[in-house]
């Protein structure tokens, strides 16, 4: 039998081998682990909405704030009605600092319903809207005092 030829690109060296794998996957972190697993069940539906919902949140867990956006922005477009689709938006919107669009995306989910009125007054990720003077005019013409 003839030795294996090493080719450029096809060294063993640089596939990974089951033992590799499996401690590169015990030495990941659970989010790490689902950001990665969702990613690929993304890249293969796309509009998978439980997914896109659950990477949005590990990605805004890990600060990834920009690749939330696109999803959370996904979300919105997928389920216009839904409430909480534009409350996280306007959650990641803030966190990017971009204050004009978290105000429009909070205005529509407290028009779609949204009553979180806990939530509203304590949620850190809207710590720099509550800190501008139309947060508070929001609240009253939604009736939260």
């Amino acid at each position: 039998m003839a030795a294996p030829v090493n080719r450029p690109g096809d060294s063993s060296a640089e596939r990974p081998t089951p033992e590799t794998s499996t401690r590169r996957l015990r030495e990941q972190s659970q989010l790490d682990f689902e950001i990665e697993f969702l990613g690929g069940v993304l890249d293969r539906d796309p509009w998978f909405v439980d997914a896109l919902k659950a990477q949005a949140s590990n990605l805004a867990a890990k600060g990834q704030f920009a690749r939330a956006l696109q999803l959370d922005r996904r979300l919105a477009r997928l389920r216009p009605e839904d409430a909480i689709a534009w409350y996280n938006l306007a959650c990641t919107y803030t966190l990017l600092g971009m204050i004009d669009p978290a105000f429009f995306a909070l205005q529509r989910a407290l028009e779609l319903g949204y009553s979180g009125r806990r939530r509203l007054r304590r949620d850190p990720d809207l710590h720099a809207l509550r800190r501008d003077p139309r947060f508070a005019r929001l609240l009253r013409r939604f009736g939260f005092r």
